[in-house]
C-alpha cells in the first residue's frame, strides 16, 4: 500500500536514491558496512538482511535482529521473507515467458480475460504491466483494511476490481494499481493452466536454484520465516496479509540473496531474452513494465522497491557496472533509503557514513512543556503532540502516530521518516523539517 507522501515512509512504489559527494578510491569494505548494520541494530533501527553482487559473484550478504521477536530467533541468511511489490517483477518476467512463448500478445485486450471490467476492451496487457490501465487499485480503499488479512477467492477480487470501476482513460497516465497486477497472475494461470505459485516455482526458481524463494502463505517461524514488526516503545508484531489477496502483486517471499542473484539472472537474458528484458526497462514516468528506475551518482538502477505488513523491501541493478542489491526489512525504525545509499556506496567505492544515533534521554518533566495540539497554517495540517512515559508521538490528522525519539533537549527525529522536529517551547512553536522542507507549527490556544 502506498501511504501520504507527507512524513510518512514509502513502502510500495517508488523510492528515490539521494546522490552523494564525489566518489572515494578504497576497495570494498566489509567490515565498514558491517559496522553499518550493527549500529541500526543496537540502535532498534533495522531488522532484516542485504546483498551485494558485482560482477556476478556474491561480495556481501548480511542479517541482524530477530525473524521472531518473542521467541528472539536471530534471523540468518536464509531467513525468509516478505518482498512485497518486488513480486510484481517476477509476474512481469512470467508475463514476457508467455509472450516470448506466443502464449499472449502484450498489446492485446483485457476483455478476452475480463470482459466485465471498465474499458476492459481498451486496456491492454502492456497497460496492466506498466500501470496505465485506469484499473482502480484497491489497496488504497479504506475498507480493504477491514479484510486484507482473511483469504479470499479469485472470484472475489475479481468482482472487488470490477466494481471499483476505472479512475482514468487506459493509457492517459500513470497510476500505480495492484489491481492489474493480480489479474495478470490470473490470467498467467489462465494461459498456462496451473496456478501462479506453480509458475514462479518452473519458470524462475528451479532454473535459478533459487532455494528459499516462493509464493507465500501463513508464516511459519519454525521453517525460518521472518514476522514482521514496527517499532514505537518497543518491536509491535504486524499484522499478516493473507497471501491470497495479493497474488502476483506482492504474494512471494524471499531472501536479500536470492533476491540478487535473480537480478543478476534477469538482466543477463538468463530468464527471457535481452529482447523482453529491454521490453520491460522501456520507460515512461520512469516506469517499465515490472521496473522502476532509481538515480544513484551518475548511475540509472532499475529495480523494485516492496512494502507489505511491517515488511519493506528494494531491489536493484546496473546492467553496465553488473552491480546488484538487495534489502529485505522486517522491522524498519530508520530511513530505508540511507541505508540503501550506504551499501551501495560500498559497493561503487563511494563514500558514507556509519549512522550514530543520540543517547539523550528525555525526562517527564521535560515533555509535559511540548504536549498540545500544533497547527500549521503553511500546509494547513494539524498534529497532537503526546507522551506514554517517555515517548513522545506525533499524532498526525489522517495519517496516525509517529514515535519521536529524542536526539538533545528539546530536539526529536522519526528517522524512518526522515523528519527532524525542534521545540521552542516557550513560544508554544515546533519546526518540523523533512527531506530539505521545513514548516512551523503553533500550539493551539
Amino acid at each position: 500500500m502506498k501511504r501520504s507522501i507527507f512524513w510518512a515512509v514509502l513502502s510500495a512504489g517508488i523510492l528515490f536514491l539521494l546522490t552523494g559527494a564525489s566518489a572515494g578510491a578504497q576497495d570494498f569494505n566489509k567490515a565498514k558496512l558491517d559496522s553499518v548494520l550493527v549500529s541500526l541494530e543496537k540502535n532498534n533501527k533495522f531488522m532484516g538482511g542485504i546483498a551485494l553482487m558485482r560482477d556476478g559473484q556474491l561480495i556481501y550478504a548480511k542479517n541482524t535482529g530477530f525473524s521472531d521477536v518473542a521467541k528472539q530467533t536471530k534471523a540468518n541468511e536464509n531467513t525468509r521473507y516478505r518482498i512485497g511489490s518486488i513480486t510484481k517483477t517476477f509476474t512481469a518476467v512470467l508475463v514476457m515467458k508467455a509472450n516470448e512463448e506466443g502464449r499472449l500478445n502484450l498489446d492485446e485486450t483485457l476483455d478476452k480475460y475480463f470482459p466485465g471490467i471498465a474499458n476492459a476492451a481498451k486496456i491492454t496487457i502492456r497497460h496492466l504491466l506498466t500501470h496505465r490501465s485506469g484499473i482502480h487499485n484497491f489497496t488504497n480503499d479504506a475498507s480493504y483494511q477491514t479484510w486484507y488479512t482473511a483469504p479470499k477467492t479469485r472470484s472475489e477480487l475479481v468482482k472487488t476490481i470490477t466494481d471499483a470501476g476505472s479512475d482514468f482513460e487506459p493509457g492517459s497516465k500513470f497510476s500505480y494499481s495492484n489491481s492489474g497486477f493480480v489479474l495478470l497472475s490470473f490470467i498467467l494461470e489462465d494461459i498456462y493452466k496451473t496456478s501462479y505459485a506453480h509458475l514462479v516455482q518452473e519458470k524462475i526458481v528451479k532454473p535459478l536454484g533459487l532455494l528459499y524463494t516462493s509464493v507465500g502463505g501463513k508464516i511459519n517461524a519454525e521453517t525460518n520465516e521472518a514476522r514482521s514488526y514496527t517499532f514505537t516503545q518497543g518491536w509491535t508484531l504486524e499484522k499478516e496479509t493473507d497471501m491470497s489477496v495479493p497474488m502476483g502483486a506482492g504474494a512471494i517471499v524471499s531472501t536479500p540473496t536470492d533476491l540478487v542473484r535473480f537480478s543478476e539472472a534477469l538482466f543477463s537474458g538468463k530468464l527471457v531474452g535481452l529482447t523482453a528484458v529491454e521490453e520491460m526497462k522501456k520507460l515512461k514516468d520512469n516506469v517499465g513494465s515490472g521496473l522502476i528506475t532509481f538515480p544513484f551518482y551518475d548511475r540509472t538502477e532499475f529495480g523494485h522497491s516492496g512494502g507489505i505488513d511491517g515488511f519493506s523491501s528494494l531491489f536493484s541493478y546496473d546492467p553496465e557496472k553488473r552491480i546488484a542489491f538487495a534489502m529485505i526489512s522486517n522491522g524498519m525504525n530508520y530511513n530505508g533509503n540511507d541505508l540503501t545509499i550506504a551499501a551501495l556506496s560500498a559497493a561503487y567505492n563511494k563514500p558514507y557514513q556509519v549512522p550514530l544515533f543520540s543517547s539523550y534521554k528525555a525526562t517527564e518533566e521535560e515533555l509535559d512543556k511540548l504536549l498540545g495540539n500544533y497547527t500549521s497554517k503553511e500546509i494547513g495540517l494539524k498534529i497532537t503532540i503526546a507522551r506514554e512515559g517517555t515517548t513522545l508521538f506525533a499524532k498526525i490528522e489522517g495519517q496516525g502516530s509517529r514515535p519521536l525519539a529524542a536526539i538533545d533537549k528539546n530536539k526529536f527525529a522519526d528517522d524512518a521518516a526522515g523528519v527532524n522536529v525542534v521545540f521552542q517551547p516557550e513560544q508554544q512553536t515546533f519546526t518540523l523539517s523533512q527531506h530539505g522542507r521545513s514548516f512551523n507549527f503553533s500550539k493551539a490556544l
